[in-house]
């Protein structure tokens, strides 16, 4: 007989650095997950990742099992790593805080493609600049 599904979860945890804290705790407590088999295996999965915030999707089973889909990491978190800065701009069309270039938002598009909702690469790097741009960070090339 097929498991049936008890609740589903969604948060960002930075990559290699979960903990039974929150959110991971609060979001998958009131399912009664075992949190430091969750833990484990997702630090597993995304220690290559060590700090980047990654979305993940937990999908609760009846029997207190559960499987989840690490999604790729946000495009403002990328942007910031490109450009070396920590925080985007408070006034992003007045102040520019940082300056990438296209090639840059193509690589960051590449990693993103399969959870944009882009038809084409030159619509994916679009919206990679679009959020660059509302950030205050400024696009070349």
């Amino acid at each position: 007989m097929a498991k049936q599904v008890t609740g589903q979860a969604k948060f960002q945890v930075p990559g290699g650095q979960a903990t039974p804290a929150p959110p991971v705790g609060t979001s998958l407590g009131k399912f009664g997950v075992n949190l430091g088999q969750f833990v484990q295996a997702f630090n597993d999965r995304t220690k290559e990742y060590n700090g980047t915030p990654i979305p993940v999707i937990v999908t609760v089973y009846n029997d207190r099992s559960f499987d989840f889909i690490t999604k790729s990491p946000p495009a403002a978190s990328l942007l910031k790593q490109a450009a070396g800065i920590a925080k985007g701009s408070g006034v992003p069309h007045t102040n520019k805080v940082a300056t990438v270039t296209r090639a840059q938002c193509e690589e960051i598009a590449t990693k993103k493609m399969a959870d944009l909702n882009a038809r084409s690469m030159d619509q994916a790097v679009l919206m990679i600049e679009g959020t660059a741009r509302s950030m205050g960070i400024d696009v070349e090339g």
